[in-house]
Order: C-alpha cells, then structure tokens, then sequence
C-alpha cells in the first residue's frame, strides 16, 4: 500500500483524473468553478507520515510531507475532503494539515516562524469530529482574527490524538487569547479543559511539536 492508498481513496472524475497533487509539480492557480462558492482563502490539503525509528529533523520532515489538493470554494472542499480517509481511521504517526495556500505547515515558513499553536490532546476516538468542526470554524472564518490564522493540524498518535491551530503572531496574547476562545466554543470544550500554547521558536530550540508548552485553563 503506497502512503497515498493509506489516507486518499479517490474515485476520480468523469475523465478518471484524480484531485490528488504532485508537489515537486508547480501547480497552477486553483479557481472556483461556475456557480461555485468561493472561500476567502485557497487551502491546501497536507499529508505526512513518519515511523518513530526515524528522527524528526526537518529535512526528514520535509521529504516525508505530501500535497494532497488545494481547494478555493465550498463545492471544491466537500468535493476533496468527502474522499480523505477519517484521522480517526489513521495509524501510526500520521498527520493531517490544512493551510492557506502558499504557506507551508512548517515552523521555519515565513508565515509561521513568529507565530506559534494551540494545542489540545484528545482521548481516542473524538479526532473526527473535532477535526471536522475546527477546519469547517476555519473555512467559514469563525475565529475573527484577520488574517492571523495560518492553518489547523491533526496529528494522530499511538496513545492520544492532537489537534492544533497554527497563528502568525505568538506574542499578540489578545488575538491569541481569542483563538483559545474560540476554539472552546466551536468545540464545546468543557471549562476545565487544559490546553497548551507553543511558539515554533520554541519548538525549532528543542526541535518537539508537543513537548514543553505553556499550560491554560
């Protein structure tokens, strides 16, 4: 089974071609479509995988992320995501990022290197669906931050899922602050609900996604 097979099972269009992207391919600007519904932004669909023989260092990271498709209306999302296998469906280490378009889901990117992410650590079984409410709070502009908000990640784990919302600027505590609301009201998170915040300069230092972050209740 290639990686595509584990998280992709696409059925094709009318002419068998599939939504799927080659990212050594310079793709061409993606449009909505007649009638289409337009998102404010274009996002990307990204993939990654990894065995925890093999150490996370950046280049290792970045040979192992994969482009799935980039969408620009509502039709074009329902139209990719309704073909991507379930997070709660993966094993392994295996990750899910959607991003705006043009920013790569990579603490060095220009768009993200001053910024930072939430965190929240699910028990299993609950990555769906919280998946599914957060990237559609994204899409439909829900968190009211501008344009601060760089793109939403889950990553699958053995013992614990995670999800994650990545922002541009880690030390503006008020938008911050209102993305952390935001999320315990798209999610319905009870109030005693822990949830961390990491800088990705804090996480290029000790070179860790999910270790040493800043506790909020």
């Amino acid at each position: 089974m290639s990686q595509f097979d584990e998280y992709c099972s696409l059925d094709g269009d009318d002419n068998g071609n599939h939504q799927v992207v080659n990212s050594n391919v310079p793709e061409k600007t993606v449009t909505p479509g007649v009638g289409e519904h337009r998102l404010q932004y274009n996002y990307t669909f990204w993939f990654s995988r990894r065995t925890q023989s093999r150490p996370a260092i950046t280049q290792s990271y970045e040979h192992n992320i994969r482009q799935i498709g980039t969408v620009a209306s509502v039709e074009q999302f329902w139209k990719l995501y309704s073909h991507l296998v379930r997070p709660g469906d993966l094993t392994g280490h295996s990750d899910f990022h959607l991003f705006k378009e043009g920013i790569k889901p990579m603490w060095e990117d220009k768009a993200n290197r001053s910024g930072g992410k939430w965190i929240i650590r699910l028990r299993k079984g609950l990555a769906s669906r919280f998946w599914e409410n957060i990237i559609l709070a994204m899409l439909g502009e829900q968190f009211m931050v501008g344009e601060e908000i760089c793109g939403v990640v889950v990553s699958v784990r053995f013992q614990e899922d995670i999800l994650s919302i990545w922002n541009r600027t880690a030390n503006d505590h008020m938008t911050t602050s209102r993305i952390r609301d935001t999320l315990r009201r798209i999610l319905n998170l009870p109030p005693n609900t822990i949830m961390e915040y990491k800088t990705h300069n804090d996480s290029l230092r000790d070179n860790s996604s999910f270790r040493n972050t800043k506790l909020t209740v």
